[in-house]
């Protein structure tokens, strides 16, 4: 019977990689291993919780819940997902990542405890709805932001061609942050993106400008 056990964990460590794979490719903070020993850990958790005190359910003080152990995964596996959100240049990130660790302990969990299709179906739902909403439909476009790094030469009114740059570009700028040095000034700006357009569209109609020295996408 434990091969059977062995064989859901196997399964749900399969779906762990499938999803993590996906994370991993778009080089996001947790990738295969993580969502391979979350999902392992998941099921063994589910599948100690639910068979492993069969020698106690004879004795009558004994009083067992199989829902307990599962429901400590669901809340400790919080703990994980919180150390993958972080804060960069005023945006926070990594919340996706964090979700799909949190979703990737509920299939371990479920495959765990012998429910195969719904684990299985849930990892291809994962997976299916991350590359659909990761396209370049235009129904599916909305409005992003990026965070840009500009330096620039330190000329008068160099600031405002690049807010006419990317005002006239439709660009919304929310953040704006500017540090004068001895010959250049640096920019840091956050910037609400057009629907369907990506900022690496900018980035040669701000290098075309010759007071312009560097400029990179974050």
């Amino acid at each position: 019977m434990e091969y059977e056990y062995l064989l859901r964990i196997v399964l749900a460590g399969v779906c762990g990689i499938v999803i993590g794979y996906e994370r991993k490719s778009r080089m996001k903070e947790a990738g295969i291993r993580t969502h391979f020993v979350v999902a392992i850990g998941a099921a063994l958790m589910m599948v100690v919780s639910k068979y492993g005190f069969g020698d106690m359910t004879g004795s009558a003080s004994v009083a067992l819940d199989p829902s307990r152990v599962a429901a400590q995964v669901v809340s400790g596996i919080g703990f994980l997902g919180a150390g993958m959100i972080f804060m960069q240049r005023q945006t926070v990130k990594g919340l996706t990542t964090a979700a799909g660790l949190w979703a990737t302990a509920g299939i371990g969990m479920a495959i765990g405890s012998g429910l195969f299709v719904i684990g299985i179906g849930v990892t291809v739902l994962i997976v299916a709805a991350q590359l659909l909403l990761h396209s370049h439909f235009s129904w599916l476009a909305t409005p992003k932001t990026d965070q840009l790094a500009i330096r620039l030469a330190n000329e008068p009114g160099a600031v405002g061609r690049i807010e006419q740059l990317l005002r006239g570009k439709d660009v919304a700028i929310l953040t704006f942050h500017a540090e004068k040095g001895v010959s250049d000034i640096q920019l840091d700006i956050t910037v609400r993106m057009p629907a369907g357009m990506e900022a690496e569209q900018l980035l040669p109609l701000i290098q075309d400008a010759a007071f312009v020295h560097t400029v990179e996408v974050h």
